[in-house]
């Protein structure tokens, strides 16, 4: 028993080994886009921040799904929260799966390089939205009367700078059309609903992101227009976004496996064939066709071919 354990231990520690130098070497070459998307993560929090200096407490507007749903009260506002964690955690874990199991749909780097391509395209018509119309926010504590509902003028820019995170992010105000927690949600549930494998975890995510919306209305921390909004808009910024994106290559288990072929193998190969050359040998005909084919692939498609069955301890 313990023999088996420990070469099971020894085949994961392997796969791990392997795909984490795999994407070590797409993290190289797609950095750049990767730290564009999550700078922009700050740039969407100050923006946010920023309203809240602009924003007006007033009377709560009338909305249908405050008629329609309960209000949970200030007291178990957390249960939109906990679930929005639960969402996000989920699939924060799920896009890291390729270092663990044999079955690999997609590369972890080219699928967050998507997803950030996702939230900043949203998040940009979000702040357009936000700052061209300031609605008096539903939540506790932008209603008349909270300390927190207005902001002083800020003494400096460091203190804009920071956005007093994280109570800034947790008690703002203003940032209403559309929903930032849908964003998120829609976004993931999308993505999972392509690359994942698992009907029943699909289904299981749109329901989630129904009763999220829902108790974001019930916790009134959005009016139900941020929502709907939130809806259409992700949706169809996903759909054009992704249809100009380069697709992924597949890795399903039906596949050929792809992995990236080193810079020093490349340099390898083409000392071979000057050496061939220079000592009058001709490079083979078709090799050279097949190599010019791969070398004329773009994005994601450049990845070449190496044996993963270290990964898989054959």
């Amino acid at each position: 028993m313990t023999l088996y354990i420990t070469r099971e231990a020894s085949k994961l520690w392997r796969k791990v080994c392997v795909e984490t130098s795999v994407e070590l070497q797409l993290l190289v070459e797609k950095w750049k886009l990767l730290l564009a998307g999550l700078v922009f993560q700050y740039i969407h929090g100050l923006s946010a921040r920023g309203v809240h200096y602009l924003h007006q407490p007033g009377p709560t507007l009338q909305d249908l799904g405050f008629m329609i749903l309960p209000e949970l009260g200030k007291e178990r506002g957390y249960i939109s929260e906990s679930l929005f964690t639960f969402v996000f955690l989920s699939f924060v874990l799920w896009t890291f799966y390729p270092f663990v199991y044999h079955s690999k749909r997609f590369y972890t780097v080219l699928l967050w390089r998507r997803v950030l391509a996702f939230l900043v395209a949203c998040q940009v018509l979000r702040i357009i939205t936000f700052y061209s119309t300031q609605l008096p926010g539903p939540n506790y504590h932008c209603r008349e009367g909270s300390k927190l509902a207005k902001l002083p003028p800020p003494e400096s820019v460091t203190e804009v700078l920071l956005i007093n995170f994280p109570r800034g992010v947790i008690y703002g105000c203003g940032d209403l059309i559309f929903s930032s927690h849908m964003i998120f949600t829609l976004v993931f549930v999308l993505t999972y609903h392509k690359y994942g494998s698992k009907r029943f975890i699909k289904l299981l995510a749109w329901v989630t992101a129904i009763i999220q919306s829902l108790l974001i209305v019930a916790s009134r921390k959005h009016y139900t227009v941020d929502i709907v909004v939130a809806w259409y808009t992700v949706n169809l910024v996903v759909f054009f976004i992704d249809k100009k994106l380069p697709e992924m290559p597949d890795r399903s288990s039906g596949s050929q496996p792809l992995l990236l072929l080193s810079v020093k193998e490349k340099e390898g190969n083409s000392r071979e064939e000057n050496l061939k050359l220079l000592n009058g040998n001709s490079v083979d005909t078709a090799d050279w066709r097949q190599r010019m084919q791969t070398n004329g692939n773009h994005g994601e498609e450049s990845i070449h071919i190496r044996s993963e069955s270290a990964a898989n301890g054959k």
